[in-house]
This record gives structure tokens, sequence and C-alpha cells, in this order.
């Protein structure tokens, strides 16, 4: 079926993208993920293209795009060609929303221009150790000083994807106790400078898949946070996170999709070049139906995806309409992706092969960003059950 969800300016952004990435990232994307991480002078260049403030008003330096298609377009080509942008994916992705929202227009001039150009990457800590998806038993705290001109902030977090090399970190902290009566009040987001004294990255951790990202842990230890660097109004925390979820599933659910459809795409490949018993594996009626299945899914994830991607641009991609996309994506792309890496037989179990690559970073799509679990229950919830 012919897909009606990009325009002629998306596919010639499309071309550029791809060509950009089959000439500065695949060869050098090996050396990425034995590192743990991108390079930072790379996202300079992802900023002089214009990739960063593809979102960004003109005044800010961006191109002032409102539609997300031009991100869904660079997920696409990423997966296709088997490759990642590392922590960068959250610093567009996840802050960008809220600094758009929130920010005072000070702040907009103040982080904005060089949140484009990739001299201010940001990264954002929501999860704390033993917390997970339980957002409101965050233990971190920020006090206000007795004259109002900063917070001081204490506590931990982990989990924190480009954290290790970012700039700023809107964090999220307790500055008032739970509420009994609503737990979820009282939490407020500071965008951290990570060059403040008393702030300090723990280990690198050592994750499955997603290895060009670098995830860390945080620490605070009387970090002192101006209060012109609070995001939004104090205790609101809880609604603004709420608030960005349906865009941050919706990723996650794009980046699970354009997982499959690089497997299919790999297999395809693979099994038409791979001879076995003296002919293709792909003349083999086993191979042509797996991969038949495989491709049925995708088209409904495709479909999916793009209906979901005309909603969110018309501002009506509600919330549960976003976890059921997750939730359908996630799960099915797992499946996608398994049967892909069988039909490489032992070589699909090699990480030199990006089938193999897409097996354990894909895993992670069905926990991050609400796990299939809470999907299910926000489904549920939406049916009156």
């Amino acid at each position: 079926m012919r897909r009606k969800v990009f325009n002629e300016d998306h596919e010639a952004f499309r071309q550029m993208f791809r060509e950009f990435v089959a000439t500065e990232v695949v060869p050098v994307y090996g050396e990425w993920e034995a590192a743990g991480r991108v390079p930072r002078e790379f996202y300079k260049k992802l900023g002089e293209l214009g990739i960063f403030g593809i979102e960004v008003p003109e005044e800010y330096g961006g191109a002032g795009q409102k539609s997300y298609k031009y991100q869904a377009v660079l997920t696409e080509e990423l997966s296709l060609a088997g490759v990642s942008f590392g922590g960068s994916s959250v610093h567009v992705g996840l802050c960008l929303p809220y600094l758009m929202a929130y920010c005072t227009e000070e702040q907009k001039r103040r982080w904005l221009p060089p949140f484009v150009t990739g001299d201010m990457m940001f990264a954002i800590a929501m999860t704390e150790p033993g917390t997970g998806s339980d957002l409101a038993g965050m233990q971190t705290t920020a006090k206000l000083s007795a004259d109002g001109t900063h917070y001081v902030l204490n506590g931990a977090k982990t989990f924190i994807t480009g954290g290790v090399q970012a700039d700023r970190v809107l964090v999220c902290a307790r500055t008032s106790p739970p509420d009994p009566a609503d737990r979820r009040g009282g939490i407020t987001i500071l965008a951290v400078d990570t060059a403040s004294e008393g702030y300090s990255v723990g280990r690198k951790l050592d994750k499955m898949g997603l290895l060009a990202s670098d995830t860390g842990e945080l620490f605070f230890s009387d970090v002192k946070v101006p209060v012109t660097d609070r995001l939004g109004e104090e205790g609101r925390a809880f609604e603004y996170l709420t608030h960005n979820l349906p865009q941050e599933r919706l990723g996650i659910a794009m980046y699970a999709y354009a997982q499959a459809l690089a497997a299919v795409s790999f297999a395809r490949d693979y099994v038409r070049q791979r001879i076995v018993f003296g002919r293709p594996v792909a003349a083999f009626q086993n191979t042509k139906f797996v991969l038949a299945d495989c491709q049925t899914d995708v088209i409904a994830m495709q479909s999916l995806i793009d209906k979901a991607l005309d909603a969110h641009d018309e501002k009506d991609l509600t919330a549960s309409d976003a976890a059921a996309v997750k939730l359908f994506c996630t799960e099915r792309s797992a499946v996608v992706i398994d049967k892909c890496l069988q039909l490489h037989g032992g070589y699909g179990y090699m990480r030199e092969y990006p089938i193999s690559r897409l097996y354990v970073d894909n895993r992670v799509t069905r926990i991050y960003g609400g796990t299939s679990e809470v999907m299910r229950s926000i489904v549920s919830k939406s049916m009156d059950l």
C-alpha cells in the first residue's frame, strides 16, 4: 500500500539524511559501540546539519517545522542502516518538548541556540534506584534556600540515557513532601548544569543493548540550582511529564516498528545470498512463509504508526491511543525480529550482523517509556474496565 503520511519535503530530507548516515555513521559505528558513546564532536555535525533544530523556532536558530514526521524519517533511516545516534535521541525526542512548552522566554534564548548547534546537550532524569515506573515514589529532593534564590538538590538517578555526556539535565525532584491524598504532587523539574559543584556521574551502565548510548547514574550532593533554572511552575512536574507521554510513547513505537522494518530487509537480503543444500535459503517454502508473516506484521505496524503520526500532528493523539500503539508495535516487533534472526541461522547470533544488534536493542522498547504491563493498564482503563 502506498504511504501518504510523508510529503515531498519529507522524502527529500530522507534522501539527504540517508546519504549522511551511510558516509558519516555506518563506517565508524562499531567504534561508537565499543566506546559506549557517540563522540561529542559528532553532535556538532548534527547541529550543523540542522538535525537538532528541526522543530525549534527560527528565532532560536531552528527550522521552525511543527511536524513530528521529520523525526519519524530519522528513526526509519537510522534503523534501516542498523545504527543510532546514541543519547541524542533523548536530547531531541524527550527534552525538547519540555523546553518548548515550559521554558520562559529568557530560558529559551539562553538554552535553545546551543541546543540546536549541539554545544549544549540535554538529558532528562526521572528514574531512581528502586522506583522504576513509580515516579511518584522518587526520593530526590530540592529544597528552596532561605533567601529564595536557589534550590539545594540531593539524591540520585539511574538509567539516564545521555547522562554521561550531558551539559544540562532536566532533573525531577521533590520540592515538597508527598501528600497521601496526592502522591504525584510536589515534584518539580530543574534544568541542572552538570558543571555544578556536588554534581557527579557514577557508572556508565553496562547494558545488554543500545551500546552506543551513554546511559549512566547521576548523583547530587547539595547541588545549588538557581531558581531561574526551574522549568515551569514548582510542584507541577508530574502534570508536565504526563502531557509529554503520548509523544514519548509514539517515538518508542516508531523505533520498534522501524527496527522490524529493518529486520525484514536484512533477512530478505541474507536469505537470497545464503546457499544451503545447493540452493538459496529464500527458495525454501518455510523461508517465504516466515517472511510473508513478518512483512504482514510490518504493514500492520506501519499503518498504525502512520495514523498515529497524523493524529499527533493534529494534536489529537490521546494517552490511551499512544499506549495502544506502543504496546502493539513493541510486542509485534519483538516477534518479527526474532523470526528474522532465526532465518540468519548461526550468523544471526554474531554482532557483526545488524540483525543481532536489532535483537538486543529492541528488547528495552517493552520496558522504557512505560512497560507493556503499564500500557495494558492504560488501554484497559480507557475501556472503563
